[in-house]
């Protein structure tokens, strides 16, 4: 049983980073789609949780439509502000895939045509600040997922 963390082309290693450690320590898989902001191998990467690299089953793709061609039964959830549909609103199941886009654009309007009803948003106030850190929007929604699967693989 696992659940599935996509970021579409994410920017600053450090949010990838702790994504990564979240994943290692939950049994996540990890699917990252170029071009990423980063190298793999730089020093702020490491900083931000390379440590836990090796622990995380991670795969790349070079655009967000091979991944979809890679998994086409995938059950896919994206995450955007745009939605109207709070994340607590869907029932997960194993192997559901939870899409977040770039740091400082969000996820493409060509990803998301067509997808909105699967869209998830995070309740927040309006006009007071940017959106959640991405790190945080990732474990606030895929925390909410393990908890519906009463936390699978990683006991409670």
């Amino acid at each position: 049983m696992a659940l599935n963390i996509v970021l579409v082309e994410p920017e600053i290693p450090s949010n990838t980073g702790n994504i990564a450690r979240t994943c290692a320590l939950t049994g996540t898989v990890l699917h990252l789609v170029r071009p990423l902001g980063f190298s793999v191998d730089d020093k702020a990467l490491k900083r931000a949780g390379l440590d836990y690299w090796n622990l995380v089953e991670i795969h790349y793709y070079d655009n967000f439509f091979e991944l979809l061609e890679k998994y086409p039964n995938g059950d896919f959830y994206y995450a955007t502000t745009k939605s109207k549909n709070n994340y607590t609103e869907f029932t997960y199941r194993d192997n559901s895939f939870f899409v977040f886009g770039k740091e400082t654009k969000g996820l493409s309007n060509e990803i998301l045509e067509g997808n909105l009803d699967k869209g998830i948003k995070i309740p927040m106030k309006a006009n007071i600040a940017r959106s959640l850190n991405l790190s945080n929007s990732v474990n606030i929604i895929l925390f909410e997922a393990l908890r519906q699967l009463d936390f699978p693989n990683i006991g409670t």
